[in-house]
Formats: structure tokens, sequence, C-alpha cells
């Protein structure tokens, strides 16, 4: 076994450090949004009584397909130029029931005052050739780090679970025919995706007309104290006790 020369090593391990500090701001980046859809998510789930946000996923590029799409690009080695050109290195999919559901959590992140939404492509409103849907937002959330603050690109992809499905099955024929899939396949799989469409949009009307036969929901602050019974009542034998003890 040959040994590796002791000044080679040390590049290697001088190029990992540096790769590892380089991902590690986006890693913050994918927590900190993902931090940001799970209060989401609860607070839905506590005030609504209706959670939108049906499944969450996050991804971190590996060092490998990041050089090779920086090497697509032509763009070298130069972090700088990889931070600005590549901007779905950290990236988060959110899956939803409905249609609706996209655009209303869309609403609610891009309203926080610290993500920045740098490019969106609705595939949804304008579906791909291949039938692709799906609401694509590249945003900025600032990382603050001991020296510095970072603005690192993520890239949210929301769709729904019909939209989802369709996706990953075009991902599985894509890598296996290499991108040359049999004509009769692709025609089967824009066939899908317009049943997909057609599935939502009937999911959507039954949805809402539910909706629109639910009692008014409770404001949040009606449910502020909505507390056990037996605490209740220990709490009202407490304040009687008191006025008991202190009439005056």
């Amino acid at each position: 076994m040959t040994d590796v020369p002791a000044i080679e090593l040390k590049e290697l391990q001088a190029v990992r450090k540096k790769m590892t500090k380089f991902l590690m701001t986006y890693r913050f980046a994918l927590e900190e949004m993902m931090t940001k859809v799970d209060i989401l998510k609860e607070e839905f789930h506590i005030a609504h009584d209706y959670n939108p946000i049906e499944h969450t996923k996050s991804r971190i590029k590996t060092p490998e397909s990041i050089i090779q799409k920086a090497q697509r690009k032509d763009l070298g080695f130069k972090t700088a130029d990889i931070k600005e050109a590549i901007r779905d290195i950290a990236g988060i999919r959110i899956t939803c029931s409905f249609r609706s559901d996209i655009y209303e959590i869309r609403h609610m992140l891009l309203s926080q005052q610290d993500i920045e939404l740098i490019d969106e492509k609705d595939y949804i409103k304008h579906p791909k050739p291949n039938g692709y849907q799906s609401l694509h937002l590249i945003v900025r959330v600032p990382v603050f780090m001991s020296d510095r603050v970072e603005y690192p690109y993520v890239e949210l992809q929301i769709r729904t679970i019909a939209m989802d499905f369709w996706a990953s099955l075009e991902h599985k024929i894509y890598y296996k025919y290499e991108k040359d899939a049999p004509q009769e396949l692709i025609d089967e799989l824009s066939s899908a995706a317009d049943a997909v469409t057609a599935l939502d949009k009937k999911m959507e009307r039954i949805h809402l007309e539910l909706r629109k036969q639910d009692p008014p929901a409770e404001s949040a602050e009606d449910d502020l104290f909505d507390l056990p019974e037996d605490m209740l009542r220990r709490i009202l034998k407490m304040s009687q006790e008191r006025t008991s003890t202190n009439p005056h």
C-alpha cells in the first residue's frame, strides 16, 4: 500500500476543512428555515385546528454534487462564485394536501421579515413541458456566526402530495433511461400529470365544501384559558377560600 505524501495529505485536509466550513452555513440556514416551518405547523394545529403542511424534507448537496455542478457551469472552485451561482445547495421540500395550501404557506413564510425572496418560479400556474408542477422559491436567511453574518441561499419547493408522487416517478424514469425514455412512457407520464391536476382540483373543491360546513373556529384568545375541568375546579376553590379569609 502506497503512503500518501505528507504535503498532499495536508492539502487534502485543508480542502476538507474548507468544504466543511463552507457547508456549515448552509446547514445552519436549513435548520433556521426548518424551525420556522415547524413553528407554522404547530401554530396552525393549535390556533386553527388544521395543518396545511403534511410533510417536510430537507437536504444539502454533497461536495461531489456541488463540484460537478460547478464544473457544468464552468465556475471554477472559488467559494464566492459557487455561493452566488449555485442557489440550491440547501433545499427544503414542503408537501401539502391542497393547492391553496401552497400559496398560503408561501405567504406566511415570505411575510417574515428575515426571509428575503430572491427568485420565484411557479410551475403550478405554468407547468414544465413534461408536466412537472411545483412552486420553487429561492430565499436568503441570515445566519449569525461568531464573527460575521452569512446570508446563504435556500431553495424551497412547495407542492401537493399528488404533485410530489408524480415528481418522484418522473425522477426514477429520468435516471433509469438516462434522459432518453421511450416516447410511449413520456406520453403516459404527461397524461398522468393531467390526472394529477384534475385530482388536485377535485379534492380542493371537496375540501372547501367541507370547510363551509364546519362551525366557526374559536379565536386563539378563547383557547388561551381552555384548561382541564379539574384544574378549573381547583382554581375556583382557591379563589373562594381567599374570599372567605379576606372578606374585605
